[in-house]
């Protein structure tokens, strides 16, 4: 072997060393997101150079939309934090409200939108803004099905995380979970609001979150009420079974005992 190709191969070796020091370390910092039980099962809180995915469950993409903007929050830390929407996004789900993600404690100044065109450009747009590690993350919403997010392209958005350090939120809606490189997933629904008159319950936004991918851990299923003066997540203000049944869901009980009614 030349002393040229030796060369290069010390060369190369250097680098990958320093790119597995460097993702090394940054795969010690983990944010705590304030639930007790979440941060229990991710082992201190969120990995910051991951991909982090959610889903929203049917029609809860308002929820699911608000839970990420949570995570954006506690991982950003008051750094610049970059929203990446297809077109096709902001027709369905309308334009992102910077009065409410201000009231959900986010600063909008700090806050970059950029609307891309299809997937293709919502990908590189991604990949490209998890290069900079001056961001504090990187959200990238997906309106339905979409092939070109495949275990390939999650992979090098996973790579360009750990490089950079900067944390990638996925954001899908009306979307069937697929295999992904991902470090959690979690699918989104609205909490019920707690009980009393309607004028009086208006209060900290509650969210039915469901880890159900874990890369380092259990998952489990939390109500998680947002605190938006803290900017934290933590347990609801008042007593709530986590395993509700869901609304558009006829209660199993119920159903039974009509049954045997009937019989």
């Amino acid at each position: 072997m030349t002393s040229a190709r030796l060369s290069t191969l010390a060369s190369l070796r250097g680098h990958i060393e320093r790119l597995e020091a460097s993702n090394e370390a940054h795969a010690l910092q983990r944010i705590a997101l304030g639930h007790a039980g979440a941060d229990a099962m991710l082992k201190g809180g969120l990995a910051k150079a991951a991909v982090h995915e959610v889903f929203a469950e049917g029609h809860q993409g308002a929820s699911a939309t608000g839970f990420i903007a949570g995570l954006a929050g506690r991982l950003a830390a008051r750094k610049p934090l970059v929203w990446v929407r297809q077109d096709f996004s902001e027709i369905e789900s309308g334009a992102l409200s910077m009065s409410g993600l201000s009231e959900l404690g986010l600063d909008p100044r700090l806050l970059v939108t950029v609307r891309a065109a299809d997937i293709d450009n919502a990908l590189r747009t991604t990949a490209d803004a998890l290069a900079c590690d001056a961001l504090g993350a990187v959200i990238m919403e997906v309106w339905g099905e979409s092939k070109q997010l495949d275990l390939v392209a999650s992979r090098k958005l996973t790579l360009a995380s750990q490089s950079s350090g900067v944390p990638a939120l996925l954001l899908r809606l009306a979307a069937t979970p697929l295999p992904s490189t991902a470090e959690t997933r979690w699918i989104v629904r609205a909490a019920h609001s707690p009980p009393g008159a309607s004028w009086s319950t208006w209060g900290a936004p509650l969210f039915d979150a469901q880890l159900v991918r874990n890369r380092h851990g259990p998952v489990g299923r939390w109500i998680m009420e947002w605190k938006c003066d803290e900017c934290l997540f933590s347990e609801p203000s008042y007593p709530q079974p986590v395993a509700a049944t869901p609304a558009h869901r006829p209660d199993q009980a119920a159903t039974g005992a009509k049954q045997r009614l009937a019989g």
